[in-house]
């Protein structure tokens, strides 16, 4: 669902640094960000195609290649030409956000820069990226959670499609807790719409996701260490007595 703030997005992509095979699933979660009004890329396409962001691959996803060449070894010109253009974008006035590709923190400052003027940053790379990096965006996706399994010959349909959480449940609790506890609502409930967003804003990188489910709801309820009250949009939960 998309919100006023973010309505338009300027989507930039570091095309050293991200595999072209993503690309499908990238702007998949970037629709239920906004509208990718805005599409570019950025690196050096004079020896080939870097991480296989092909003209074919670009065309399909109307996405505006920007060639940088390696003038210095060492240097990425790219990363470079990436941030200049996003101050141009963001003193344009014409986007309510943008959408930093890439698992470098070389675009931290970017980020910070970008929020100071009021504007929403969403990052999206792998789980490889710096935290500097992921705390300096509003929200950070993790590929690896948006990522389509990759289904081998042997494997049965039903094996495909269960989830295998990358990380223990009582992170999760450890999370939510923190978030619950801050609750100013009477005998400890909070609601969970309240919960989410509290969640999202202290943990840039928190994904219902990681721990291998979709909906926020269904984690809390896997962690079997709430309370819950209430239905749908009403729906609140507290601390079980320990």
């Amino acid at each position: 669902m998309t919100t006023e703030a973010t309505e338009r997005l300027a989507v930039l992509i570091d095309a050293e640094n991200v595999p072209a095979k993503h690309v499908a699933e990238i702007f998949e979660e970037v629709a239920t960000l906004g509208e990718a009004s805005l599409r570019r890329i950025y690196g050096d396409f004079s020896g080939g195609t870097p991480q296989g962001w092909s003209a074919e691959k670009l065309a399909e996803y109307a996405i505006v290649p920007h060639q940088q060449f390696a003038n210095t070894t060492g240097k990425n010109a790219g990363d470079i030409a990436l941030v200049i253009d996003a101050m141009d974008i963001l003193h344009s006035g014409r986007f309510g956000g943008f959408v930093l590709v890439s698992s470098d923190s070389d675009f931290t400052r970017l980020a910070s820069r970008i929020r100071e003027q009021g504007l929403s940053v969403f990052g999206i790379g792998e789980e490889k990226t710096p935290k500097a990096f992921v705390a300096a965006c509003n929200r950070f996706i993790y590929i690896e959670n948006i990522k389509k399994e990759e289904v081998q010959v042997n494997d049965s349909p039903e094996k495909a499609k269960k989830p295998s959480p990358k990380q223990e449940l009582n992170h999760a609790y450890q999370l939510i807790r923190n978030v619950v506890l801050k609750s100013e609502e009477p005998d400890g409930w909070a609601g969970l719409g309240w919960v989410g967003s509290q969640l999202s804003m202290n943990y840039p990188d928190f994904d219902t996701r990681t721990y291998g489910f979709k909906r926020l709801s269904d984690l809390v309820r896997a962690t079997g260490k709430f309370e819950e009250t209430g239905e749908n949009g009403g729906r609140k939960i507290r601390l079980k007595d320990q």
